[in-house]
């Protein structure tokens, strides 16, 4: 296992291959491990999963989430879209389908693609409970369980769970509500399990039982943010920071039975929370990984919401966040298209580099600096070559023909061709 291993010095094959990607030294990577700073992301039943590591002092990392509903239930669609996300430079897809045949969905989709898979075993939990019980706070302890430990041996790298929702929460907030109180589908389906039951959150309650599970397959827990604001008004409340401390709490205790964790944060927020947000999470839990959803910094920007997501992303990730949860244009509005995924990854994808050019350095600027050569110099080809997105870069150069080798919007008026010709300006 990955964390133990590390603790005891010892460098296991991932933390190679993870190292070799970072361009960092493998010792850098198992120390990093060892304090619960970065963590790796391969179930050890897994086979086809390039291992990618999440953390300080690594690249920043972006997930895709995709999945069926009610409403459309297509498991060729999900497949497409995760592999698009794939393709635009997505790090790690999620599986949030909620309609269908879930366990096959779920197998299907992990078989497409060679990135780590993710998952919200509630999900499927409060999905079967509907069918077996007739209502989703009558699911037990269990059968929550079992959901997890199905995926876990179908070969699920990271799963969702909402720990930090307790009930001491729940029942403040029927009192003190919020203006759009619980916003995660998961952590609303705990709450009102919490409420209808009288009891604690079982995964609260039972956390040793998850870290068992957990540790057995080397999977690690990303802990929810299931009181993360869907709001700017309800950003950095008491809810979200009650969550953040108990999360804070369990990954100590994660730590101490050498299981891997993640952090996931906010949600809607304004500009200026980002950063004292940012490092409160790591004051608290300890230099934990972050993973943000967004954060989206203002409540109007549909449909350009991965737009929005990649404004405080970018703010996010300068200020310690590590991994970017990918926002689509049709966030609030419906599920996804194809489309929709790939203008998603692509905002998130260019928030990251964004980022890791400050954070990591002159290693980040090389496509940087090939493009801009090549731009210098006119040489379309090698601009297109080295875009995120080279079909659509050429496809709107070639639309207008161009008289001059120019883009058409100076044409020979160009400020490269007026260089060359009179002030010998571009010398590459």
């Amino acid at each position: 296992m990955q964390m133990e291993e590390a603790k005891k010095g010892r460098i296991t094959e991932e933390m190679k291959v993870v190292a070799k990607d970072e361009t960092l030294e493998p010792n850098k990577i198992r120390a990093l491990i060892a304090k619960g700073h970065a963590i790796i992301l391969k179930n050890v039943v897994r086979k086809n999963v390039h291992p990618i590591g999440i953390g300080s002092k690594l690249f920043t990392k972006i997930n895709t989430n995709v999945g069926t509903s009610v409403d459309l239930c297509d498991i060729d669609l999900e497949i497409e879209k995760a592999k698009i996300a794939v393709k635009f430079g997505s790090d790690t897809v999620m599986d949030l389908s909620t309609a269908g045949d879930l366990d096959n969905i779920r197998k299907r989709i992990i078989d497409s693609i060679n990135v780590p898979f993710g998952t919200v075993p509630v999900y499927q939990a409060a999905i079967e409970a509907v069918k077996k019980h007739g209502s989703i706070v009558d699911m037990t302890s269990d059968e929550i369980f079992k959901v997890i430990e199905k995926h876990l041996k179908d070969g699920v790298d990271f799963i969702t769970v909402h720990c930090g929702v307790t009930k001491r929460i729940v029942d403040r907030l029927e009192k003190h509500p919020r203006k759009m109180g619980i916003v995660s589908r998961g952590g609303c389906f705990l709450a009102a399990w919490i409420k209808h039951n009288g009891e604690e959150n079982p995964l609260y309650k039972d956390f040793e039982t998850l870290l068992n599970l957990a540790k057995e397959y080397d999977v690690c827990l990303s802990l929810g943010d299931g009181l993360r604001p869907g709001c700017l008004e309800d950003a950095s409340d008491w809810y979200q920071n009650q969550e953040l401390l108990n999360v804070g709490k369990l990954v100590d205790i994660a730590r101490k039975m050498n299981v891997q964790t993640i952090v996931e944060g906010p949600g809607h927020m304004p500009l200026n929370h980002i950063i004292k947000n940012v490092r409160l999470e790591k004051r608290v839990c300890k230099g934990a990984p972050y993973y943000v959803l967004g954060p989206l910094v203002t409540d109007m920007g549909c449909p350009y919401d991965h737009i929005v997501g990649a404004i405080g992303g970018t703010l996010a990730g300068l200020a310690g966040a590590d991994y970017l949860c990918v926002v689509t244009p049709s966030e609030h509005l419906g599920i996804p298209m194809v489309e929709d995924v790939k203008e998603g990854v692509i905002a998130s994808k260019l928030a990251a580099h964004s980022t890791d050019i400050v954070k990591l350095g002159k290693k980040m600027r090389k496509k940087d600096e090939d493009i801009s050569s090549a731009r210098a110099m006119l040489k379309w080809n090698e601009q297109f070559k080295n875009c995120i997105d080279p079909e659509k870069a050429e496809k709107i150069y070639k639309r207008i023909p161009t008289k001059s080798n120019a883009c058409t919007m100076c044409g020979e008026n160009c400020a490269l061709l007026m260089m060359k010709e009179y002030l010998k300006g571009n010398k590459r």
